[in-house]
């Protein structure tokens, strides 16, 4: 046996500790997303207040995730993950026992913090738990949870704010946080990390830095626009922060992102089709709650469901594909996932004022099968592409592409579908874009989704190019 956290024998149970953390990350969002006018009537406060219950968790998410992904190289994984859990589970409590709108959004941040150790280790734990062979089917289910809890989520938050209140909502994590803590005590195996590393402080401070500008730049730009001066001037430091942080990595010695990972072009690759496909997904689902309720005139209850049909899709599809792409390679399956997406994504763009519920379920269920194709292989592309003392760093990496992904599809996509409801209004601004017309939102909308089919075209096309140069890489080598 190896050492290192080789013993593969509690698989299984490394993968159910990991799976109640990805369950606790992804039902918590949904849950609270659900509860936003709650909020708003139970504080009396404004809506723009109640937004930073949603922002200040992903800010501290996105911004710290890297971090700690080096961290768990350094130290080991399991205290962290560990510790992540515990931190998790007390923001949780102390949310739900929140007295005022800015105590929750300060509680709302230290739950951040515990959730970013979780999501920025989870898969790494994983990826060690499992043999190489099997990775792909690991990942796949995974994935699964995500969707899990993202369908949970909103069916159960409905349910706890009309029997109880908006304070259960964050008290039910409590009894999964302990029974997760256990479990990850009991079954998570340690590692020995190499000796002698150093954290790189100066390129945390410049990454986090960075971070937060390119965020509140985004978020600041979908609220006013982002040809404001703050907006833009938040962009430039974020892009100068970038340029020093790429300077003090490359002269560190013990660098926070090694900067030598980017070397390996099929790498990028599935990062970047990563990131298209979650600009894709988030700035677009935000839509469409809008459509199916001002344009269709479906009830609350029965959008939820019908927004449910890409998670559950890609809940079934993602151990499939993880199984398939342990079998034919992920790179494969990444392509025929964005195929799937890019063909679901055009069908979406022929929506109508009048799009039945079956029309609107046939045109979606090829773009969850697509995701659930792609996201499995593509993660266990990048897991398997870095050494074994980097595995922290590239889980955090692909956590931070999602996060920033979402951040980014939800600010551009927005503001586009805004911009072209006042394109087909001829100029003449509304106050909000939801208050136009339905043939105008909707046809913004379908502008919107073929923007959408052109980045993920583009992906298609980097995936194609990764397939046809990982081949020819193995022909050379043969």
């Amino acid at each position: 046996m190896q050492p290192d956290a080789t013993d593969y024998s509690r698989k299984w149970h490394v993968m159910a500790a990991i799976a109640m953390g990805i369950f606790l990350g992804t039902i918590d969002g949904s849950i609270v997303n659900v509860a936003l006018p709650t909020l708003v009537r139970a504080f009396d406060t404004t809506f723009a207040a109640v937004e930073w219950v949603v922002l200040a968790y992903l800010l501290t998410v996105t911004t710290l995730m890297l971090s700690i992904g080096r961290l768990g190289d350094m130290v080991g994984k399991k205290p962290i993950y560990t510790a992540g859990f515990v931190i998790f589970t007390l923001g949780s409590v102390l949310c739900g026992l929140s007295p005022t709108i800015g105590w929750l959004v300060g509680f709302r941040i230290l739950q951040a913090i515990g959730a970013s150790m979780l999501m920025a280790l989870g898969m790494a734990i994983v990826t060690e738990a499992f043999p190489p062979g099997e990775r792909g089917k690991a990942l796949g289910i995974s994935g699964s949870m995500v969707s899990i809890g993202i369908v949970v989520g909103p069916v159960l938050g409905g349910l706890l704010i009309g029997a109880l209140s908006w304070h259960w909502i964050f008290f039910v994590n409590l009894p999964v946080g302990i029974v997760g803590t256990w479990m990850v005590l009991r079954f998570v195996p340690g590692s020995r990390p190499r000796a002698g590393q150093r954290f790189d402080l100066a390129g945390a401070i410049a990454l986090f830095a960075g971070l937060v500008a390119l965020l509140l730049a985004l978020t600041g730009g979908q609220q006013s626009g982002f040809g404001q001066p703050r907006v833009q001037g938040l962009m430039a430091f974020s892009l100068a922060i970038a340029v020093l942080f790429v300077v003090i990595e490359a002269r560190s010695p013990h660098p926070m992102i090694d900067l030598r990972l980017f070397r390996n072009i099929l790498f990028d690759v599935n990062l970047v089709t990563g990131f298209f496909t979650f600009v894709c997904m988030s700035g677009t689902i935000i839509l469409l709650p809008f459509y199916l309720q001002e344009v269709l005139g479906y009830a609350p209850e029965t959008v939820g469901l019908m927004l449910a049909v890409v998670p559950i899709t890609v809940g079934i599809t993602a151990p499939l594909s993880g199984m398939l792409s342990d079998r034919a390679g992920t790179r494969p399956m990444t392509v025929v996932g964005l195929i799937s997406l890019v063909a679901g994504f055009a069908a979406v763009s022929s929506m109508e004022v009048d799009t039945t519920t079956l029309g609107y379920l046939l045109r979606f269920l090829p773009v969850g099968i697509g995701l659930g194709l792609f996201q499995s292989p593509n993660n266990s592309a990048v897991m398997g592409a870095v050494p074994r003392n980097r595995l922290g760093v590239a889980s955090g990496l692909l956590s931070v592409t999602r996060t920033l992904g979402q951040t980014t599809g939800i600010a551009t996509m927005s503001a586009l579908w805004a911009g072209r409801v006042a394109f087909y209004l001829g100029g003449h601004a509304v106050a909000e874009a939801t208050a136009a017309p339905a043939a105008v939102q909707v046809a913004a909308l379908n502008d919107t989704f073929r923007v959408a089919v052109v980045l993920l075209a583009l992906g298609l096309a980097l995936a194609a190019w990764g397939l046809i140069y990982e081949r020819r890489q193995a022909s050379a080598a043969t």
